[in-house]
């Protein structure tokens, strides 16, 4: 009865997943724990008054008491869900509001610690959107808010909006993987180089030298010739 069921809102059928589920840092409910605490005393308080009057430290008692679990459960039904398509807010106990705002209407997530906060490690969102008005402006009392900033970042990135993310890298968030990188272009291969054949003529008689050349060659005047008989 107590649980919010975020599921519920899901965008099951375009693939939408819940990313990180975010609930109320401890620090949320110290406030409605001193009045709880506050509420004894004051319970206490009706044995000392006269025995006209003890209605009105009871009655005191009950309305601390009650107001204090209110705000405790008010605290539990407290949720704000990160998918891999948006962010939204789901609070409200006996009427459960929803606020909700897509990623690409996110220009910028300011994340504001105070003292106690840095002690006890939580914080507040403050969402910067396209939008003129939006029903999801700040998120108080997020636990780990630098992990949950970088979570959002993340996502962005995923959803290809603000840039890539590593490859190789796919965390441990349950999102749309990327596509790998294409492959490198192979360059062209050159062409292989034209052989001209070489033509040899063989067996020719006036090739004496072995140079290929198939005209007779001119008589050199130390060369000795035969002398016809007469």
């Amino acid at each position: 009865m107590f649980d919010p069921r975020v599921e519920r809102h899901l965008i099951a059928d375009e693939g939408e997943v819940i990313v990180d589920e975010v609930a109320k840092h401890w620090a949320a409910i110290v406030k409605p724990l001193l009045e709880l605490i506050l509420a004894i005393p004051v319970f206490v308080l009706a044995f000392y008054v006269p025995p006209q009057a003890w209605w009105l430290p009871a009655l005191g008692g009950a309305a601390l008491t009650v107001h204090a679990l209110w705000r405790i459960l008010q605290m539990q039904m407290d949720r704000f869900v990160i998918t891999n398509m948006r962010v939204f807010r789901v609070h409200g106990i006996l009427t459960q509001n929803i606020a909700t705002m897509p990623l690409a209407r996110i220009l910028d997530i300011s994340v504001h610690r105070p003292f106690v906060g840095r002690i006890f490690n939580f914080g507040h969102f403050i969402f910067e959107s396209a939008a003129q008005t939006q029903g999801l402006k700040e998120i108080r009392y997020v636990g780990d808010p630098n992990e949950r900033d970088l979570t959002i970042q993340r996502v962005i990135a995923r959803a290809g909006l603000r840039g890539p993310v590593r490859n190789g890298n796919p965390g441990p968030f349950n999102t749309q993987p990327l596509l790998p990188p294409p492959p490198p272009a192979t360059p062209p291969t050159p062409p292989a180089p034209v052989v001209q054949p070489v033509v040899v003529a063989l067996g020719d008689p006036f090739d004496d030298d072995g140079t290929g050349e198939t005209l007779p060659e001119p008589p050199d005047p130390n060369d000795t010739q035969p002398i016809p008989r007469i």
